[in-house]
């Protein structure tokens, strides 16, 4: 019996075989809206950027001296 797990996008029970070219997603279609969300940012990792070294903050977040 195959796994089946929650598509990240729509939750819609998706069995995890090889056949499934999409796997964790249901389809091309939710695995490009997560894509699209990763691209525009939506997804952060907590934390700050008073934790990089000046040199690799991002331009406009160089933390105060």
């Amino acid at each position: 019996m195959p796994t089946v797990v929650k598509c990240p996008t729509c939750a819609k029970d998706v069995r995890w075989t090889s056949e499934n070219r999409f796997r964790p997603f249901c389809s091309e279609r939710c695995k490009q809206i997560d894509l699209g969300a990763w691209a525009a940012e939506k997804y952060r990792i907590g934390g700050t950027n008073d934790e990089l070294p000046p040199d690799e903050a991002p331009a406009g977040d160089t933390p105060p001296h």
